[in-house]
């Protein structure tokens, strides 16, 4: 089972959380982490309160492995980034799980 990893977090952030530096800080992070495979991230734009829950932003990071996602959590610079996002967030759901993919995306 040596599949992609998928690496799910959904957040909603404090008020007055400094979003966009967040956001850079996650871009630089994710750039300079060599594990991170790919990094996709979204806002919430039009789902109803009652399913979004109050959650605003999507991150989704792809891996080549379960031990390249285990080399990510446990880098240095990911550790420092953390305390600075969870200082913003208030509330999370987060998702660690091997990809199974139904549908493989077409080949140009």
């Amino acid at each position: 089972m040596g599949g992609e990893f998928k690496h799910l977090v959904l957040v909603k952030f404090k008020e007055g959380a400094a979003v966009e530096e967040i956001l850079k800080g996650m871009e630089n992070l994710v750039s300079e982490v060599e594990a991170v495979k790919s990094f996709e991230w979204g806002q919430e734009i039009e789902g109803p309160e009652m399913l979004t829950q109050g959650f605003t932003h999507a991150f989704l990071m792809t891996f080549e492995n379960k031990e390249a996602h285990a080399a990510f959590v446990g880098h240095p610079k990911h550790v420092e980034f953390s305390a600075t996002f969870s200082a913003a967030i208030e509330k999370i759901v987060l998702l660690d799980f091997p990809a199974i993919r139904t549908k493989p995306a077409p080949t140009a």
